[in-house]
């Protein structure tokens, strides 16, 4: 098997992991309320480590992805997680997939389709230097600052945040994957360990992120976390990393009518209707934290019926 084929094949199980991850964070976020111990209530819940895991595991297929495919190829295929949320979510609220939600997820997935056909490249071999991984660490971080600020459509604008972070934090991780089966230097080199601690600051600052996106709804954050990620892994592939597009100008206007047609679904999936927080039982509760509305209504009935 080539190192092509080898890295879309990791890339195709990880997305599938990172589907039912996202699918597990929907589902718990839709317990959560506006108040109470949010970070202390997640991490006494199990469910939240079993999507932990869940997520875990994807990433250590994406870190084997990238050591044998570039950034602009590797990237693009998350979208396929959102082939997979979409559907399972909806399935396990009960409920169909509604008409808008697959024009979206397709639409999402021809857009970034496109941005696939124009990677290129061969396995990765240059990595990032010290001061370019903590120049682009340091941008990064002003960046999610400024979108994580209180306002308006927060759900978007942290799941944005988490996309940055997640991208972020996979060309940070081809870095010292490539660095640290090189075994002309140092297997633990100053380099790779400040890298590292970088990539875990990010993956973690993201996970949390895109816990808090999908308090409203699983499609349309999904789909900015999708979107976002291959677009900061690729900038940062193409502008430091030395890898290229495909078809020169028209490859460039192919990735810029993709990356459009992309964003016009992530505005159709905002339309689409959210998935009713689960019932009673259906998820273990979480310590410190309010139960739904929803619960308590259905209790009150079941007791007066009793």
């Amino acid at each position: 098997m080539s190192a092509t084929l080898l890295a879309v094949a990791l890339s195709l199980v990880s997305a599938v992991a990172y589907a039912a991850a996202a699918v597990a964070q929907e589902r718990l976020a839709a317990r959560l309320t506006d108040s109470g111990p949010r970070v202390l209530g997640l991490l006494g819940s199990g469910a939240w480590w079993a999507s932990v895991g869940l997520n875990a595991s994807a990433a250590l297929l994406h870190v084997a992805a990238l050591k044998y495919g570039p950034l602009t190829l590797v990237q693009p295929l998350g979208a396929l997680t959102l082939v997979a949320a979409v559907p399972l979510g909806a399935r396990l609220a009960g409920r169909r997939v509604t008409r808008l939600e697959w024009r979206g997820t397709g639409l999402t997935l021809i857009g970034l389709g496109a941005l696939l056909l124009t990677a290129s490249g061969p396995a990765p071999d240059d990595t990032l230097t010290l001061p370019e991984a903590v120049t682009v660490a340091a941008v990064t971080a002003a960046v999610i600052g400024m979108l994580s600020r209180r306002g308006a459509r927060p759900g978007l604008r942290h799941a944005t945040a988490s996309g940055f972070a997640s991208g972020v934090a996979s060309a940070l991780t081809q870095t010292v994957t490539v660095a640290a089966t090189d075994t002309s230097g140092p297997l633990f080199s100053a380099r790779v360990v400040v890298v590292a601690l970088l990539v875990a600051a990010f993956a973690v600052g993201g996970l949390f992120l895109s816990q808090t996106a999908y308090r409203g709804g699983l499609g349309a954050p999904l789909a900015v976390v999708t979107l976002a990620n291959p677009v900061a892994a690729s900038a940062i592939g193409v502008a430091l990393l030395g890898e290229r597009l495909r078809g020169g100008a028209g490859g460039i206007l192919l990735a810029a009518a993709g990356a459009a047609l992309a964003a016009y679904g992530v505005v159709l999936l905002t339309r689409s209707p959210r998935s009713p927080a689960p019932v009673a039982g259906s998820l273990p509760s979480i310590p410190g934290q309010p139960e739904p509305a929803e619960a308590r209504s259905a209790k009150a009935l079941s007791a007066r019926r009793g």
